[in-house]
């Protein structure tokens, strides 16, 4: 499938470019299908965590991968662009999945100070960060919906109320992908109505 090499402590594999073209193209699906089900609109947000190990079939956090996350970015970005909606980049454990994310999105943010590195903030929040016009990082979000890919856990940063979402595309590489939406708390108990 691949060869490994390492530069900088950071595991480099030279992919296929049917491979890369793969991961890219599941990464749109996936993406398009969780905008969909969830109803997104212009403006909102969907928060990714991205595991480049899992979709290359290694362990979650040892063997990160830039290209594979540059492919992932592709494919997401291409959905979330063509819907109007955010990408809110979920960094990995080491810097407490902070999020990474356009300014434009969270103006009045409370914005940390951090720049993500593939060994501390994953290869995708890194392959997001460069990719941004104006990137700011922040701590927590409350997204309007969810891709966990290769099991990133990404349900700190959802409104409440999550609500999972089976999708067809649920894969990219070896990564199992979970998907969530949200929805506003019902309350008011047994004489209120609901939409």
């Amino acid at each position: 499938m691949s060869d490994t090499y390492e530069v900088d402590g950071v595991s480099k594999e030279t992919f296929a470019t049917e491979e890369l073209e793969k991961i890219e193209k599941e990464s749109y699906e996936a993406a398009k299908e969780i905008i969909g089900e969830a109803s997104l609109k212009k403006g909102n947000i969907l928060v990714v965590g991205c595991s480049s190990s899992e979709i290359g079939g290694g362990v979650i956090g040892h063997e990160s991968s830039v290209d594979i996350a540059k492919y992932v970015y592709k494919g997401i970005k291409k959905a979330t662009d063509e819907a109007g909606v955010f990408i809110a980049a979920q960094c990995c454990e080491h810097l407490n999945r902070a999020i990474i994310i356009e300014r434009e999105a969270l103006p009045y943010a409370e914005e940390v100070c951090v720049v993500p590195k593939p060994k501390a903030g994953g290869s995708w929040a890194t392959t997001v960060y460069e990719n941004a016009k104006d990137p700011i990082a922040v701590e927590e979000i409350a997204a309007h919906a969810g891709l966990d890919i290769g099991c990133t856990l990404i349900g700190m940063h959802l409104k409440k109320v999550a609500v999972p979402v089976r999708l067809q595309n649920n894969h990219i590489g070896e990564a199992l992908v979970l998907a969530a939406k949200t929805r506003p708390k019902y309350i008011g108990g047994e004489r209120a109505k609901y939409e």
